[in-house]
């Protein structure tokens, strides 16, 4: 069975510190494109960064900020966040999506995901 599940979410200051991590079972995070979205109270899921291992993008928002890493020994794939800031707080997903359609279009689209995450939440508080 396919299934990513994310962890290291949490509750921290502006100015703060988290570290998401994705691991995934049924499948190698080699043969998929990774990606995180989030998701805020009465907001649409927007997408926040993606890897194809090579090559990294980032929302404007976040840019600077968030690092995202693909560990494909351990089959993970992390997000860095440092300097967050309250709008920061919601629901953090992992996702993927399969090399053979190939990259996330960027901005990244809710409708490119294969596969999902269950979420972890992170608050940012002032």
């Amino acid at each position: 069975q396919v299934q990513l599940v994310e962890s290291g979410g949490g509750s921290v200051q502006a100015g703060g510190s988290l570290r998401l991590s994705c691991a995934a079972s049924g499948y190698t995070v080699s043969t998929y494109h990774m990606g995180w979205f989030r998701q805020a109270p009465g907001k649409e899921r927007e997408g926040v960064a993606a890897t194809s291992g090579s090559s990294t993008y980032y929302a404007d928002s976040v840019k600077g900020r968030f690092t995202i890493s693909q560990d494909n020994a351990k089959n993970t794939v992390s997000l860095q966040m440092n300097n967050l800031k309250p709008e920061d707080t919601a629901v953090y997903y992992c996702a993927a999506r399969h090399r053979c359609r190939g990259p996330f279009g960027t901005p990244l689209r809710v409708s490119e995901v294969d596969i999902w995450g269950q979420g972890t939440q992170v608050t940012v508080s002032t």
